[in-house]
C-alpha cells in the first residue's frame, strides 16, 4: 500500500535515528576509530544492512522513505525503482512494492559473462528511474550507478537513501552537477542529537564524535597512517 500521511521531515529524522540506535546499527568509538572502505579512519560507523532483520522497523522506514520521495519529487514521477548492488537491493524492492512500480538492480560492474549486463530486470528506454541505496557519504559511488541506468536510455534524476552522512559539503553539489537530487531520512547530526537525548554513549565518546562531525577531513588527516 502506498503511504500518504506521515510525520514531517524533522520527526522522521528523529525517529529514524532512534530506530538505528535501537537495533545497534550505530557505532561510535573515538579512541579506536573504525577504518572505512576508503581506508580513512572514522569514530563513526553505521550498518544499515541490519535493518532487513527487523521487520517492524524496516517496514516503518520504508514507508518513511517512500513518502519522503513522493513529497519531494512527486507522486507520478517514476516508472522503475533500481537498487544499487548489494545493500540497496532489498530496500529498492520494498520501495518498489509500496509505489507499485517495477524493480531492477544495478551491478557495480558488468558480471563478465552472458549478456555482460549491469542492469538486472527489465528497464526500458525513456523510463524514469529512482535509484535506492542504504546510505551515501560523499555521493561519488552513486554516479556509476546513475550512468549505468542512463546507458539504457532511461533517465535517473533522483536517488533515495535511508542515511546520509551530512558532513561533507560537496556531496549534494557532486550529485547535483550530475543532475541527481538526493532524498534521505536522517544524518549523523540527527543520530548524534538522539544519542545525546538517550544517553546512548558516554560523554567523552559523544564529544569526540562531535569534533569529528564538525571537521571530518581535518580529523581524518590528523589520524592517517
Amino acid at each position: 500500500m502506498i503511504p500518504s500521511s506521515y510525520p514531517d521531515a524533522t520527526e522522521i529524522a528523529r525517529l529514524t535515528a532512534r530506530m538505528l540506535l535501537e537495533i545497534k546499527a550505530v557505532h561510535f568509538n573515538a579512541r579506536e576509530p573504525f577504518t572505512l572502505a576508503s581506508g580513512l579512519p572514522s569514530p563513526t560507523y553505521i550498518d544499515c544492512r541490519k535493518l532487513i532483520s527487523y521487520p517492524r522497523i524496516r517496514s516503518t522506514l520504508m514507508d518513511f522513505l517512500t513518502v519522503t520521495v513522493m513529497r519531494n519529487a512527486g507522486f507520478e514521477e517514476f516508472d522503475n525503482v533500481a537498487g544499487g548492488e548489494t545493500a540497496g537491493i532489498p530496500f529498492a524492492a520494498f520501495v518498489a512494492e509500496r509505489m507499485a512500480l517495477s524493480m531492477t538492480y544495478v551491478r557495480k560492474k558488468p558480471k563478465g559473462y552472458g549478456r555482460n549486463a549491469r542492469i538486472e530486470g527489465a528497464m526500458s528506454e525513456g523510463e524514469r528511474v529512482l535509484l535506492v541505496e542504504d546510505l551515501t557519504t560523499d555521493g561519488g559511488s552513486k554516479l556509476s550507478f546513475v550512468d549505468a541506468i542512463r546507458d539504457t536510455g532511461a533517465t535517473c534524476g533522483h536517488t533515495a537513501v535511508i542515511f546520509y552522512y551530512g558532513i561533507f559539503p560537496e556531496t549534494e553539489k557532486t550529485l547535483g552537477d550530475h543532475g541527481v537530487q538526493l532524498h534521505h531520512l536522517c544524518t549523523w547530526w540527527d543520530v548524534l542529537a538522539e544519542a545525546k537525548a538517550q544517553g546512548a554513549f558516554d560523554q567523552e565518546t559523544l564529544d569526540g564524535v562531535e569534533v569529528f562531525l564538525n571537521d571530518p577531513r581535518a580529523w581524518q588527516e590528523a589520524r592517517k597512517g
